[in-house]
């Protein structure tokens, strides 16, 4: 992206712009997720300042550990970069005020405490942002699957509510046994069943 700018002498001059959506290749799109190399590097840059304040060599050393980190996760689109880029600074925030919590001399109560208390709330972001950025991702949705079952040869009256079904080979949908009872045919007399002998007295009575 080719671009001419003009610093303005006061505030209101405005800043001209030559925008060239095609000339970017987008080769650093693991750090900011866009097409756009300047979005890419500026999301990155803002990502290292967001970091703890060290030395030289250890403010290097967490930039190049970061910005692997971030190419790891992959941002597909700038969505996913502003994401990941929070996710990254929350991820230190919290990690820098867990180390200072628990660096306090134990006399110093109050200070620890609120260092902890800090701690957490960046973990809390932490977490929201990984979810923010599984559902953007298409892996917070739920599913839900709903399957229809039809017997043959059942009436109304004998149908059965199971739990659940398996499917397999063609067989019949229920044993006999199990279906209920036909609600129009005779109920069963039970004066005229015959009740089982005794063991080792001989024949059985038949009830009136």
């Amino acid at each position: 992206m080719k671009k001419k700018a003009k610093k303005p002498n006061n505030a209101s001059e405005a800043i001209l712009l030559t925008f060239d959506p095609n000339s970017s290749k987008g080769e650093f799109k693991q750090l900011g997720g866009s097409q756009a190399d300047e979005w890419n590097g500026r999301l990155n840059n803002l990502t290292i300042n967001a970091l703890p304040r060290s030395n030289g060599d250890q403010i290097t050393e967490a930039a190049l550990a970061v910005s692997y980190g971030v190419a790891d996760i992959s941002p597909a689109d700038p969505i996913e970069g502003i994401l990941i880029a929070q996710l990254m600074a929350a991820n230190e925030a919290a990690l820098e005020m867990y180390r200072k919590g628990w660096g306090q001399p134990p006399e110093f109560f109050e200070t620890r405490t609120k260092y902890l208390q800090l701690a957490d709330k960046a973990a809390r972001t932490v977490m929201m942002l990984t979810e923010r950025l599984d559902h953007h991702r298409g892996r917070g949705q739920q599913q839900i699957t709903v399957k229809h079952v039809t017997t043959n040869n059942v009436t109304a009256d004998q149908a059965i509510i199971a739990d659940s079904v398996t499917t397999g080979g063609a067989r019949n949908v229920a044993a006999p046994a199990l279906l209920a009872a036909n609600s129009e045919g005779p109920m069963p007399i039970l004066g005229e069943a015959r009740q089982p002998d005794p063991v080792g007295v001989g024949g059985g009575t038949k009830s009136n």
